[in-house]
């Protein structure tokens, strides 16, 4: 398997968006986040993507050239319309608007409309936190959860993330998790290596426990903690679609195929400020208290990202491809 320095990844995925059809500045923003995944060990959220984000380029299921339009409507409330392009650059293009309005108000919401899928969530409330305020990030996604006891898709896997600062520029924690028991990817992964899933990620059609993939992805995904992940799950749906203006996820189209209707997501952030007061020390108490067991440690904190990657030779090859270079 060969190991590929980050750099490699971030300048072979940003050639390949290009060319596709994404606009200069929109390749390299979508290559930084599919790098940032990467050097995370995230690859469901990194390279695992890149073809279809090629693809739908040239489908025109998403818009390599979108303008995002951002509104203000009220002083804590900051809107997007992504214009059916990438989550990403109409995120960073509303990002310092959205931080100074959190000063200003204490509290800010930054909701995007019309967006493609945002991947990792991880890589938008990490630049909250590091723009100094603490930030909770929403999205929902194409139909895979049944309620506990049911059998009918209502709800995406809908992650939620969070990140806080640590005053000095950087990130005292952050996590970003889906509310289901695994994320999607982790059921496609098994199925196309050939292995079963542990019981207790999904259930097949008629809502029955299932240990194979194939009959996991024909029926729904579990929530993570039965009805306690449910519930998260739904208010990421609540916020993202119903509040942010995205579409409900029974209506969301597969997010990985290469032509149809945009995805039209919708992602909802919310961004507080620390203020004046006392926050950061009360922080460094908590942090002392969870960090005292060896081994214990406030998530994230302290992760250094990786400066290569292992990427498999058919992921390699294609990513070669895709950026029109020989192998």
């Amino acid at each position: 398997m060969p190991n590929i320095t980050i750099t490699e990844i971030f300048r072979l995925s940003e050639t390949a968006l290009a060319a596709h059809g994404a606009q200069p500045a929109i390749a390299a923003e979508m290559a930084r986040a599919i790098a940032w995944a990467e050097a995370r060990g995230n690859r469901i959220c990194g390279l695992y993507y890149l073809e279809s984000y090629c693809q739908q380029l040239k489908s025109g299921r998403v818009d390599g050239a979108a303008v995002p339009e951002i509104s203000q409507p009220r002083a804590s409330e900051i809107r997007v319309d992504a214009a059916h392009g990438f989550a990403q650059p109409a995120f960073a293009a509303a990002l310092p608007q959205a931080l100074q309005a959190a000063r200003d108000t204490g509290i800010a919401s930054l909701a995007l409309r019309h967006a493609h899928t945002c991947t990792a969530l991880g890589y938008f409330t990490e630049q909250i936190a590091k723009g100094g305020a603490l930030g909770l990030g929403l999205t929902n996604a194409s139909p895979i959860v049944a309620a506990p006891g049911g059998k009918t898709r209502v709800i995406g896997t809908n992650p939620v993330a969070f990140a806080v600062p640590d005053g000095q520029g950087g990130v005292a924690m952050m996590f970003d998790q889906s509310t289901t028991t695994v994320a999607l990817g982790r059921i496609t992964m098994a199925k196309a290596a050939g292995e079963q899933i542990p019981e207790g990620w999904a259930v097949d059609v008629d809502g029955r426990p299932t240990t194979d993939p194939d009959a996991a992805l024909k029926g729904s995904l579990c929530s993570a903690g039965g009805y306690k992940g449910w519930g998260l799950g739904l208010m990421a749906e609540i916020l993202a679609a119903c509040l942010g203006g995205g579409i409900l996820s029974k209506d969301v189209k597969p997010l990985k195929a290469p032509e149809g209707a945009p995805h039209d997501l919708g992602q909802y952030f919310l961004i507080i400020d620390p203020g004046q007061g006392d926050f950061f020390d009360r922080l460094s108490g908590l942090a002392e208290v969870v960090t005292r067991d060896e081994g214990a440690r406030m998530p994230g904190a302290g992760r250094v990202p990786a400066e290569t990657a292992d990427v498999p030779e058919a992921l390699w090859q294609q990513l070669r491809d895709l950026a029109g270079e020989p192998a």
